[in-house]
């Protein structure tokens, strides 16, 4: 087992440089590192607001150490003890199955912890993926903050 016509197998390279120089049957190949032509890159801040946390997610939630971000900013919460999280979806302009699959993941995580995870401000986007893959019915979805910290309250929400 080869490269191309039997050759010197390919390896995947992680290449420190912009570009890397080889030869390969007497041909000298030179490999760049790919650049994304838009950024593929999710920010999660977070804040507290009324013992609720809040995470503000800015970009797009899509397979690779996108979700992994998400992931453990979730999972570092309820390491930490919260229980009140809500997630602010306003900024994320794209979510792939992925992604989708994430937020469920997320879900699960908090619940199994005794807390509640709830999304807050959807972007149309995630709003319709949400309505096409009918999630929409498993999680809580405020459209504002004061409405969605409030709902934790067990008085307020009644």
């Amino acid at each position: 087992m080869g490269g191309p016509r039997g050759g010197t197998p390919f390896f995947a390279l992680s290449l420190p440089d912009p570009a890397l120089t080889w030869m390969y049957g007497g041909t000298t190949i030179r490999a760049y590192q790919a650049q994304s032509l838009h950024s593929m890159s999710l920010t999660i801040e977070t804040r507290e607001v009324a013992h609720v946390t809040i995470l503000d997610v800015h970009g797009r939630i899509v397979l690779g150490e996108e979700i992994g971000d998400l992931r453990d900013a979730v999972r570092n919460l309820v390491a930490d003890g919260k229980k009140k999280i809500i997630l602010n979806l306003a900024e994320v302009d794209y979510i792939d199955s992925s992604g989708v699959g994430e937020l469920v993941g997320c879900y699960t995580t908090v619940r199994n912890a005794g807390g509640e995870l709830k999304l807050l401000n959807l972007s149309q986007k995630v709003h319709d993926v949400l309505h096409v893959t009918k999630l929409y019915t498993v999680f809580d979805i405020r459209d504002d903050e004061f409405t969605a910290v409030k709902s934790f309250d067990y008085f307020f929400a009644k």
